[in-house]
């Protein structure tokens, strides 16, 4: 019988067991541990990808949960950890002959044996493989070649962001002048982009879309994520749903609206006032940062066929919502067990009796994808309207 499953495929660790980096911009409080509790017992996402696997002393923390008994590894790939299965998977830099700027990738691994021998490859690849998102010195398409062949999946990260991206800051038009289409497995789209926008690239129609968190911190752990109609929650099952395969698919999207997305609007690069035409109106600075809605504009292609894709919601991460704070949270998660919980299956009654009318009809208009929001863009976030 298939069933529904959340799944957040792009977090980060922060500090591996030695309390050494990882991710050097992540919190330090993302450490595995931490992770897989923060998901399973607070957030109640069913699936997270971990993307900082690569890192030798990850892997070695990883085979000690399993040695421990703490975790164990499925017959269909991934590692469970309580209500939640870990999918290994790594973030990588390219920035070979054929790109313009620097691009993110994601390579997913069924088994911890193979993220060990693609960490192995990676070494001589790699100047810090102990670190996340790091430059791999070689041709992209060489890495998508050793990830088909450990049985993975390759995603281009973020697709649209401004840096660090396929699309972004002018790096290339088309895919294909960086990677091979053929063994792309799926495109995440990033914050400050959905559904709707990333179809106007014809290039992009064929894929399945991923709308994960890039979380740097436990709280942000599902700001964005899907729903999956699997089997389990395995590795094997979720790569049938990328291929929409044998009735497993991606049932809804659930991200942030993109306006809320601190890469949405072009700004000012000075003082980040909305920017157009040839200087800034405020301040009179010629350089600005291209918001992913213009960049996508310059990429456009008219089409008029309509895509069944599936239902793509505006959501925000309760934290987002104004006047609900950390000791607010705990009380709904005392109440009704975890985020997911709260987001989407407590009737409008029972969230007023703990936080009162307000604040739960705001979580119902978040939930119906209807509040009111400021356009983020230059690397600040937008917000909602109180």
């Amino acid at each position: 019988m298939l069933k529904n499953y959340f799944a957040d495929l792009h977090i980060h660790i922060g500090r591996n067991i030695k309390n050494k980096p990882v991710k050097i911009t992540a919190s330090k409080d993302l450490t595995l541990t931490k992770i897989m509790k923060e998901a399973s017992e607070r957030k109640g996402i069913d699936i997270v990808g971990i993307i900082d696997c690569h890192a030798p002393t990850v892997c070695k923390e990883l085979e000690k949960a399993l040695e421990e008994g703490i975790a164990y590894e499925l017959d269909d790939g991934g590692i469970q950890f309580n209500q939640t299965t870990l999918i290994l998977g790594s973030e990588i830099e390219i920035y070979d002959k054929h790109c313009k700027g620097p691009i993110h990738v994601l390579c997913y691994f069924p088994y911890l044996q193979n993220m060990k021998e693609f960490s192995k490859w990676l070494t001589s690849r790699m100047k810090n493989v102990e670190l996340s998102s790091q430059r791999y010195y070689g041709e992209a398409v060489d890495l998508q070649a050793k990830t088909a062949e450990l049985e993975g999946l390759f995603i281009p990260a973020h697709v649209f962001t401004p840096f660090k991206s396929l699309y972004g800051k002018g790096v290339s038009r088309s895919l294909t002048e960086v990677l091979n289409r053929n063994l792309i497995d799926a495109v995440e789209l990033g914050l400050s982009s959905d559904t709707e926008m990333a179809d106007q690239i014809d290039e992009l129609r064929s894929f399945t879309y991923l709308t994960n968190s890039d979380a740097h911190s436990l709280a942000k752990i599902a700001r964005e994520y899907q729903q999956v109609l699997l089997q389990s929650p395995s590795f094997l099952e979720l790569k049938k749903a990328l291929k929409n395969e044998q009735g497993r698919k991606i049932v809804a999207n659930y991200g942030m609206n993109p306006k809320l997305g601190k890469y949405y609007r072009t700004v000012c690069a000075s003082c980040l006032s909305p920017y157009s035409g040839e200087q800034c109106d405020q301040c009179g600075s010629v350089k600005f940062i291209k918001g992913v809605s213009e960049r996508i504009g310059e990429l456009a292609s008219e089409s008029n066929r309509k895509l069944d894709r599936p239902a793509y919601t505006y959501q925000v991460p309760l934290e987002f919502l104004p006047k609900l704070g950390p000791k607010t949270l705990d009380k709904l998660l005392d109440h009704f067990g975890t985020e997911m919980n709260v987001i989407h299956r407590v009737p409008l009654d029972e969230l007023e009796k703990v936080v009162g009318a307000k604040l739960a009809n705001m979580i119902i208009q978040m939930r119906e994808g209807s509040l009111l929001l400021n356009e983020g863009g230059g690397g600040r976030y937008g917000t909602i309207k109180d």
